[in-house]
Formats: C-alpha cells, sequence, structure tokens
C-alpha cells in the first residue's frame, strides 16, 4: 500500500528538480566512507543529548524496529525485530563490554548512553566485523575514552546534570579531555541515584500472574509505585593517549559499580537486589599505511573483570562471574581498483562460572571459553549500484570443570568440551534508481553457536524467580535473512520501508515448562513444589525452527520553513511476527507500533512531540501471558546557548508517558510485575567547555 501510494505521489510531483540523497557513514572500518546499504540508526549531538536514559535499551526504544527488554527500570536491554541477547551484540567501541548482559534479562549492560558520543545500529554485512549471530544487529557505542585525535587545549570539558521525577533520580556526570604537544588524555565520571519507580496503577497485574504461576497468591500489591526498584550507579574512566602523524596508541580504565532491585512478585517473601563491580581496561592503537597495501592496521586488546551477586534479602544468593581478555587486529587495505574493505582477525578467552551461595550449588560450572575468528568485509561501487559482502569464521569452545555440588540437566555426565565453528556470510546490493529513489536487498546466513547457560545451566536463579535447566544437547543455529529496503527522498517528503523475512533453523529460546519446583533447605536441591507456598518456575532451554517477519515504515513531511521556524512531521510504524515452524509463538514478541512526530526548529529552540499506539500482544507464547494495548505521549523541548563566556550550553526539558498509562512491555519478563514508568518529567542542562 505505502508503494502504490508513493508512485501516486511521485506522478504528481514528475516535475520536480531531483534531490540529492545524503549519505550515511558509519565508523565500521572499511578503507573509506562507504554508503550503507542496510538502513543504520545514528544517534549523536544534541539528539543524543534529548535521547539518552538510563540504560541502551530506553535510548533507542523510540528507533524504528527497536523496543526495550525491561527488567524493571534497572535493566533495559534493546530488541531488534524481535531479537536480544546474543542476537544483539552490544559493543563499547567496537569491543565486548565483558559483562553478561546478553545471558540473562535481568543483567544490566555496562554501556553508559549518557557518557557515548555517539551510537550506532548496524545491519546487514557489516555486523559481521563484530561477531556471528547477530541476526538482529550491532549496537556500537562510540566514547572517547582513549583519544584518537590531538587534543589541541590543555583542558576541555562538559557536565551534565538532570533530574527525573518518574524515578525521582538524580544524574551528574562529568568529563574532561586535553593535551598538549602528542599527548592527550581523557577523563570521565558518572554518578546516578535513583528511589521507586512510579506507575500509572497498580505494580502488579495480579489475576495474569496468579494464572501463570498458579502456586503464587499476591498479597502485597502497592499503588502508583513499585517497591524495590531503587538503584544507585558510580561509573569513571581514566584515558591515555600519544598521538602523531602516523597514528596513535593508548590505554584506558574504567571502574562500574550498579546496585539495583527486582521489582517484587507480591507473595510477601523477600525482596532480591543486584550488586555489580567490573573494572575493564582498554589498550587501542592505530598505525596509518604501515606497509605497501595496508591503508590503516588497527589493534585492540582489553581486559575485563566482572562479577554481580543477587542478594536475596540482603544475603548473597547467586553470583555471576566472569573475566575475559580480548585481542582484535583490523587491516584497512588500499583500494583494489573499486573494491575497498577490511581484513582482520579476533580472539577471546574468558572464565564464566554461576553459583548458588544458599544451596551450595554450583548452576553453571566454571567454563573456559576461546573464541576465534577471521573476519572480512568489502565494497564495490560501479555506477548506480554499491556492493557489499561480509564473511566472517569463528572457532568456538567451552570446557566446563564439574565438581561435587554440580549437577547436569539431564543428569548424565557432559563433555569436558564442546566445539562448534559458526560459519556467517551476507551479501547486499544498493541500486540508487535515481536521484530520489534507492532500493536495497539483502541476504545473510548467520550462525549462533549456543552460550554456555543455555547448555549447563541447573539450579535456581533468584532475580528471575526461575529454575534454570539448559541443554547439552543444542546444536548452533542457523539463521538465514532476507531484507528489502526501499527509499525515497524529494523537498515534499522523506519516506523509508523496510521488509524482513528470517527463517531460523534450531532457534534456541527459553520457554517456561509449566513445571513448579521449591529449594530443599537441607540440600538445597530441587523438590517437588508443594500445594501451600510459592514455588519456582522451571525454564528450559530449548531449539525448533521458527520464521520471523515484518516491516519497518517512516514518512517524513516538511510541513514549514520560514521565519517562524521548521516544523517537520513523521509518520512511523513497525512490526514484527515470530512463530515456530512446528507450531506456536516464539515468547516475548513486540506489538504493532504505529504513531507520529512532530519536529520544530526555530533559532535556539527545538522541541517535539511523540504520539505512540501500540497493540494488544495476543500471541505470548505458550506458558506466557498476553498484554494489553497503550498509548504513549511524550514531549521534549531545548534551548541551546551557543556561546556563553566560550562555552555552549544546553537546556533540556522531557515529558515521558504524559497520560500516565499503566503499560505492560510484552517483550519483558516481568510485564506482570513491574509496569513501564508512569507519567513524569526530567530537566537538566549540559555545559560543553
Amino acid at each position: 500500500m505505502s508503494l502504490a501510494l508513493l508512485t501516486l505521489l511521485r506522478l504528481a510531483y514528475a516535475d520536480e528538480e531531483p534531490i540529492e540523497l545524503d549519505d550515511i557513514t558509519v565508523t565500521a572500518p572499511v578503507s573509506k566512507s562507504a554508503t550503507v546499504v542496510k538502513p543504520s540508526t545514528v544517534i549523536e549531538g544534541n539528539d543524543l543529548t534529548l535521547k539518552a536514559a538510563h540504560s541502551i535499551g530506553e535510548t533507542l526504544k523510540q528507533e524504528l524496529g527497536i523496543t526495550s527488554q525491561s527488567f524493571g527500570p534497572g535493566v533495559g536491554t534493546p530488541v531488534i525485530r524481535g531479537q536480544s541477547g546474543a542476537r544483539v551484540k552490544v559493543l563499547n567501541s567496537g569491543m565486548s563490554n565483558g559483562d553478561l548482559s546478553q545471558l540473562s534479562p535481568d543483567h544490566a549492560s555496562t554501556s553508559e548512553p549518557i557518557m557515548a558520543e555517539r551510537i550506532e545500529v548496524l545491519r546487514g554485512p557489516a555486523t559481521l566485523l563484530y561477531g556471528s549471530g547477530a541476526i538482529g544487529g550491532v549496537v556500537n557505542v562510540l566514547d572517547n575514552r582513549i583519544p584518537s585525535e590531538p587534543i589541541k587545549r590543555p583542558i576541555t570539558g562538559a557536565l551534565e546534570q538532570s533530574y527525573d521525577t518518574a524515578v525521582t533520580e538524580t544524574s551528574t556526570t562529568v568529563k574532561a579531555e586535553g593535551g598538549q604537544d602528542h599527548v592527550a588524555y581523557h577523563l570521565d565520571g558518572l554518578f546516578r541515584d535513583r528511589n521507586n519507580m512510579a506507575i500509572g496503577g497498580q505494580a502488579i497485574n495480579a489475576s495474569a500472574a496468579e494464572a501463570l504461576d498458579p502456586t503464587l497468591k499476591v498479597i502485597q500489591n502497592t499503588q502508583g509505585s513499585v517497591p524495590n526498584t531503587y538503584a544507585q550507579t558510580m561509573n569513571g574512566s581514566a584515558g591515555l593517549s600519544w598521538v602523531a602523524d602516523p597514528g596513535f596508541a593508548g590505554v584506558a580504565i574504567n571502574q562500574l559499580h550498579n546496585n539495583y532491585g527486582i521489582a517484587p512478585n507480591g507473595s510477601g517473601g523477600t525482596n532480591t537486589r543486584i550488586d555489580i563491580q567490573q573494572s575493564k581496561y582498554d589498550f587501542k592503537s592505530e598505525l596509518k599505511q604501515p606497509f605497501s597495501l595496508a591503508e590503516v592496521l588497527r589493534s585492540k586488546f582489553a581486559y575485563t573483570d566482572y562479577k554481580h551477586v543477587e542478594l536475596d534479602g540482603g544475603v548473597p544468593g547467586t553470583a555471576f562471574t566472569n573475566k575475559t581478555f580480548e585481542g582484535r587486529l583490523e587491516l584497512n587495505h588500499k583500494p583494489w581498483g573499486d573494491l575497498n574493505g577490511t581484513l582482520g582477525l579476533q580472539g577471546s578467552t574468558s572464565n564464566f562460572t554461576a553459583i548458588d551461595y544458599q544451596g551450595n550449588q554450583t548452576i553453571v560450572p566454571d567454563s573456559t571459553i576461546n573464541s576465534y575468528s577471521l573476519f572480512g568485509f568489502e565494497s564495490l561501487q560501479k555506477e548506480v549500484l554499491t556492493y557489499q559482502v561480509g564473511a566472517r569464521v569463528e572457532a568456538n569452545t567451552i570446557d566446563p570443570q564439574t565438581g561435587s555440588n554440580y549437577i547436569s540437566p539431564n543428569g548424565l555426565p557432559i563433555n569436558s568440551s564442546y566445539q562448534y565453528i559458526p560459519v556467517s556470510t551476507s551479501a547486499s546490493v544498493l541500486w540508487d534508481i535515481d536521484a530520489r529513489d534507492s532500493l536495497t536487498l539483502a541476504l545473510t546466513r548467520s550462525q549462533r553457536a549456543p552460550q554456555v547457560q543455555e547448555l549447563l545451566s541447573h539450579g535456581f536463579h533468584d532475580a528471575t524467580r526461575s529454575f534454570e535447566l539448559g541443554n547439552p544437547n543444542l546444536q548452533m543455529e542457523t539463521s538465514y535473512n532476507l531484507d528489502l529496503a526501499y527509499k525515497f527522498k524529494s523537498d515534499w517528503v522523506r519516506v523509508e520501508l523496510n521488509l524482513f523475512n528470517n527463517w531460523a533453523n534450531s532457534y534456541i529460546y527459553q520457554r517456561r515448562t509449566g513445571q513448579f519446583v521449591e529449594q530443599n533447605a537441607l540440600t538445597g536441591l530441587a523438590d517437588v513444589c508443594a500445594t501451600n507456598i510459592a514455588c519456582t518456575a522451571v525454564v528450559q532451554s530449548q531449539q525448533a525452527d521458527a520464521v520471523f517477519r515484518g516491516y519497518e515504515n517512516k514518512w517524513v513531511f516538511p510541513v514549514m520553513e520560514n521565519k517562524h521556524g521548521m516544523l517537520d512531521l513523521t509518520l512511523f510504524s513497525d512490526y514484527t511476527r515470530g512463530t515456530f515452524v512446528s507450531s506456536g509463538d516464539v515468547p516475548r514478541m513486540p506489538p504493532l507500533r504505529f504513531g507520529f512526530q512532530g519536529d520544530y526548529m526555530y533559532k535556539e529552540w527545538a522541541a517535539n512531540v511523540r504520539f505512540t499506539r501500540a497493540e494488544a500482544q495476543q500471541n505470548p507464547g505458550l506458558n506466557d501471558t498476553a498484554t494489553s494495548g497503550y498509548n504513549l505521549l511524550s514531549l521534549g523541548v531545548q534551548y541551546e546557548i551557543k556561546d556563553f563566556y566560550a562555552s555552549k550550553i544546553i537546556l533540556f526539558t522531557k515529558a515521558n508517558n504524559l497520560l500516565n498509562e499503566n503499560i505492560r512491555n510484552s517483550v519483558s519478563y516481568l510485564r506482570n510485575f513491574a509496569p513501564e514508568p508512569g507519567r513524569g518529567a526530567e530537566i537538566g542542562f549540559r555545559i560543553t567547555y
């Protein structure tokens, strides 16, 4: 319908002068700026200031095809086209964060959007530069922790202060940078403190929660707020670089402490909180034209020491640790005719374990996880056609060390080593039909090896209130993705239409089995659930063939441009449907969304109003609950003072959920216990010197 309407409109405006299409460039390491042949999202500058939230998922949730997998206000990881976890890689300047946000929905990402200078969402062949299995995409959070360019002034800096009424949150961010001669430095710090989250109704959907879990009796249910959702975050970095004409080399250290709570289930039991500690050490270098065939040689190395403890009533319950070494080499070769691209290799080794302190049981055995990969990305432009191809081959091994306090998911001995060789390839072509129209076709074959917890988990997980069972017999997941994108641009409208269909063979997912267990006070093991107490749901890793299909559509109309300012009207919609080939629905899919946004600019002022309608999700999957539709209205205003004593000041305010609806997020595991934030306003300022 959109294409048919656009064709009629084009006929009416056939005599207009052609409009140049803008190139979209990203920092994927190709040897020169290349047009991205699949849709990419870039957020930076004042737009990032207005959208930045306490999590990467919340920051991106207004973008086409992206939602946030909230787990209360403490966690928000991105969901892209219905994919989350390991299928959406969140990176920091092209390297893994070393956290465990991809393993479980209750684990917060250590990426801080408020400290980023730019956030990119990549799809298509370029994603294979960073890993296999990212069928949703790659989110790259870029900062200047290790300066790569000379800083001419001895000191520059920024200060941002904000206050959010919905969570009574105070956030302070400070950054200082400077340089002299060939030396450049970077310092930053973040302190965030918030109270319990305000909502537009009752915290717990008691009827849905009790229907899903017959052993649960909700006896405590708050109105207008969610208990135990207060949190405190401290994050700081320091970096130092040597920058010269041939390139640069630098190091950085980052320290993070994040303590946040999980919404209670209303049974009157103890509350669960998560305490995260992470130390990260980075080295990065770049050498220009190191030899005749090379344009740029980049190297990156990182060590991450991550641990979080889940506190059950203040007492350590389950704990997860992960220590990771990672290295990466990228070579941008000089153009071979019209061919430009990157070759590289990447390796990582980590030591991971998960234990249950209260039951003295090992949930996931101490495992050494190794991954080594070769990757390549090439771009070729021939007149109106631009071709891109990517490939990645990995060798992955998981070597668990079992002990007497570990029981395998099926009660049988597990392998001493699990070995996988994922092979992923992607190809796309962009056809610039004319100065207004472009058409993109992309094909991707992507393989993903099972993660260690998907294979070997066996035990109680406090934060998710589940007894998790892995599956040692899991095979590699293989996805075949077909994407078609059409863009049109003139002086009266800009249109973007994306259609996709993903076939996932042996799709790995976690499903509630319908069984419930309780923990034996003496042995720590799982016993058959008694009928008079609240018990724990059993969830198990399973595999089945699945199909995901959907669309993303956006129309931007320049309504006004005169002495009174500029006004744009954007109409948008996106939809993803996930089904298993045998029968049934893939759980936790986003609903159909549509709406409009108005953007107004006048001199130093910028403002927007956005309305989103989300339909009810009536296909929640087996042993899961449906969610109602909702209306979400938000407003944002900025005022910029460009020159104030050699400084730039941005004053901003954001009003969220103005209708104060009690929104249940269909992609959230906690949707029956923690709605999205209610009506609230965020005010703040940012000073850049």
